[in-house]
């Protein structure tokens, strides 16, 4: 949990300096900024998910992880927990994009190859360094996100020590019976979620994408990998 805690504090200090250096930009330098957040978003996500040694898991866990999610809802929850924050810590009518710079940056922060593999050595191995890299990156990635979306990219602390947090401390009791190959899957899925950040920061789809309505495909491969290899074996 160390790591997390540490993560959570380059956030903090990040989105600080990002609030601070809020209004000091132009809007066309802000839409810039988030544009190269995106490209950058698009690289990492690509990196991970071209780590995978079968793209058809992807796109199965994909599928069905998004009907999943799309079930559930996902999305509207994390909006509505949000707003709650905005209406609690935003006076008035408060930042237009606090709940979309929450989402965001949760995603981000969040998702992806880094918090997966770096949870997983942390919680089995006690080593921090992956997550400690991913600090300093997320740290990075929140005074940008906070200069262009406002406070919302704060709350994202919470989701952190909840996910990464408890994802750590699970890895420690099921990581040992997590083969190399799951691991591998999950980050390729979580690869193809960033890409959707990316995506959506770019605004190059005609609609948002709901890329929090993913998450639970990142999980799927934890069934997907043993069933195809048994599968595999009969044939």
């Amino acid at each position: 949990m160390f790591a997390t805690f540490v993560n959570m504090l380059t956030v903090l200090v990040g989105s600080c300096v990002g609030l601070a250096l809020r209004g000091k930009f132009s809007e066309e330098l802000g839409n810039a900024i988030m544009k190269g957040i995106g490209l950058a978003n698009l690289g990492m996500g690509m990196a991970s998910l071209l780590g995978t040694a079968d793209f058809m898991g992807v796109i199965i866990c994909m599928v069905v992880g998004t009907l999943i999610g799309e079930k559930v809802n996902i999305e509207r929850a994390m909006d509505r927990f949000g707003d709650l924050l905005r209406r609690k810590f935003v006076k008035g009518e408060g930042n237009s994009r606090f709940v979309e710079g929450f989402v965001n940056a949760t995603v981000l922060f969040c998702v992806g190859a880094m918090t997966i593999n770096g949870a997983i050595a942390a919680g089995i191995e006690g080593d921090h360094s992956i997550l400690l890299t991913k600090s300093v990156m997320d740290g990075i990635s929140s005074i940008t996100f906070a200069a262009a979306m406002g406070p919302g990219v704060l709350c994202a602390v919470i989701p952190i020590l909840v996910y990464q947090g408890g994802l750590t401390l699970l890895a420690g009791v099921v990581g040992p019976y997590l083969s190399a190959a799951v691991i591998t899957e999950m980050s390729a899925v979580g690869g193809a979620i960033i890409i959707g950040i990316g995506l959506n920061l770019l605004e190059l789809g005609r609609e948002h994408i709901r890329v929090s309505n993913m998450l639970p495909a990142i999980f799927l491969p934890i069934l997907y990998v043993p069933l195809a290899a048994f599968l595999t074996g009969l044939f």
